[in-house]
């Protein structure tokens, strides 16, 4: 599956931090391991997966971009803005059994990768309730936006999108 829209040129991706901006990035996982979770409000929650070489529990913290329900079941969407070769991403698409924690309550979910087209729907969705994210998220990933819907949807078809699903099928 492709995360790329075929009508716009591919997303400059970011290199993952080193150094002191990967610690930096990992400051949220220690302050959920050590119970600080509820600070983030819901905006933050912690995804406990499976390393898809080592078999180990790894931890990444990810801003929620929608939270709901599906089915009667609680599920939250999450973005990855690294793109798909994101390590948490891919340990997903090899072991999509997880663990999230939002606040200080655990909750196992399946993952799965969204399409394209509900990668922009989302997009659309998001950018109106935190504009100025929206609009330094595009710009960091390489996308110019002119905060028109058109331009927020080519941007979300280009970003891989993960539904994590509370109490889905094993």
């Amino acid at each position: 599956m492709t995360h790329e829209s075929a009508a716009s040129p591919a997303p400059r991706r970011p290199a993952p931090p080193t150094g002191w901006r990967r610690t930096a990035f990992r400051l949220p996982v220690h302050m959920f391991r050590m119970g600080l979770g509820p600070l983030f409000g819901g905006r933050l929650l912690l995804l406990v997966h499976t390393g898809r070489v080592s078999g180990l529990p790894r931890r990444t913290a990810i801003e929620v971009v929608e939270a709901g329900s599906q089915e009667g079941r609680a599920c939250w969407t999450v973005a990855s803005g690294f793109g798909p070769g994101a390590d948490w991403f891919r340990n997903l698409e090899r072991t999509p059994h997880a663990t999230v924690q939002v606040g200080r309550r655990f909750h196992a979910v399946t993952a799965q990768v969204l399409t394209a087209e509900e990668g922009g729907e989302l997009m659309v969705r998001y950018a109106p309730r935190h504009p100025g994210v929206a609009r330094r998220l595009c710009a960091y990933m390489g996308f110019e936006v002119d905060g028109g819907t058109e331009d927020y949807r080519r941007v979300g078809e280009a970003i891989p999108f993960v539904r994590l699903t509370e109490g889905a099928k094993r």
